[in-house]
């Protein structure tokens, strides 16, 4: 049972998991970012913090995935902004935005990330998803692409789809209970296995998950969690994607050891799974990240970036 519980992921990144934090005045707010960020009120109550570089004809914003933030995308807006314009979102219950008793599904962010476009007036945009952030990406293009001109998928969850019982079990594996629980040793094990090697300039990610695990917020982040896991399972976009008529490239780091899942599925490869969602998207193309894991964004960054300069373009 402790293999199982170590080992099944739905392409979640760095779900950190530990013992309860005492209760202390820290706050996730209080965590340290590269970039500066701004504050937005959304749905007429929900402070979504954000960053803003960079400047262009283009926009690309940037949607983090299960269990990350907005300064997972360092290494990808420190070589673009010279040539977009880059949004990175917290999403609401992540970072520096606001929690609350909130759907966290994938309705919820996409509404959220179309508020966003509205609000910032921002036209010809290009969404870049990792993981859970690719599902929201395309969820979000088929609630209404009308800002949308492309979409980068980074190791996308919802190509892989799962049976009703396999969706029942990873439902009841993720609890508030099970993830304040686990040993704080297991903190670094999510972290590497979203890798080949865990590489030192990522070392911050870690150190802000221990510091997140002593905020009077934590008990609240790991309620939420299991509520995305259960929401990218309720909405899946894997039979809609004839639906999205946008060019769509697709990227998926060749060592991921997340998607597929090893435990469910561990006949199917990375890419079998990258290729039976591009082939339902009308315009789609493929590319496989030599030597990076899920955090493909942050392992095979020099990649992904000249794919995306290439796609934008």
């Amino acid at each position: 049972m402790k293999q199982f519980i170590l080992f099944i992921t739905i392409c979640l990144p760095t779900i950190s998991v530990a013992q309860p934090a005492l209760e202390t005045a820290k706050s996730m707010r209080d965590m340290a970012y590269l970039y500066t960020t701004k504050t937005i009120l959304l749905s007429d109550s929900i402070a979504v913090a954000y960053a803003d570089e960079g400047a262009g004809p283009q926009t690309l914003l940037f949607i983090h995935g299960l269990g990350s933030y907005l300064p997972a995308w360092q290494k990808n807006i420190d070589a673009l902004k010279p040539y977009y314009r880059c949004i990175a979102i917290d999403l609401p219950g992540y970072g520096k935005s606001d929690q609350g008793d909130y759907a966290y599904n994938m309705s919820f962010f996409a509404n959220i990330i179309q508020q966003l476009i509205q609000a910032l007036q921002l036209q010809n945009v290009v969404l870049v998803g990792h993981s859970m952030g690719g599902q929201i990406a395309l969820t979000t293009a088929l609630q209404d692409a009308s800002a949308i001109s492309k979409i980068v998928l980074l190791a996308p969850a919802g190509f892989e789809t799962f049976t009703a019982p396999e969706q029942q079990m990873l439902r009841n594996l993720y609890t508030p209970e099970l993830l304040l629980a686990l040993p704080v040793a297991q903190i670094r094990k999510n972290f590497e296995i979203n890798f080949v090697q865990f590489p030192e300039d990522a070392e911050f990610m870690y150190q802000d998950r221990l510091f997140m695990r002593e905020t009077t917020e934590y008990a609240r982040y790991c309620a939420m969690i299991p509520r995305c896991v259960a929401g990218m399972l309720n909405e899946p976009v894997f039979e809609r994607l004839s639906e999205i008529q946008l060019p769509v490239l697709v990227l998926y780091g060749e060592a991921d050891a997340l998607i597929p899942n090893r435990f469910l599925h561990p006949g199917l490869s990375t890419r079998a799974v990258a290729e039976a969602g591009a082939e339902r998207l009308p315009d789609a193309r493929i590319e496989m990240i030599p030597d990076a894991g899920h955090f493909v964004q942050w392992e095979g960054a020099a990649q992904v970036n000249a794919a995306i300069r290439d796609f934008v373009r």
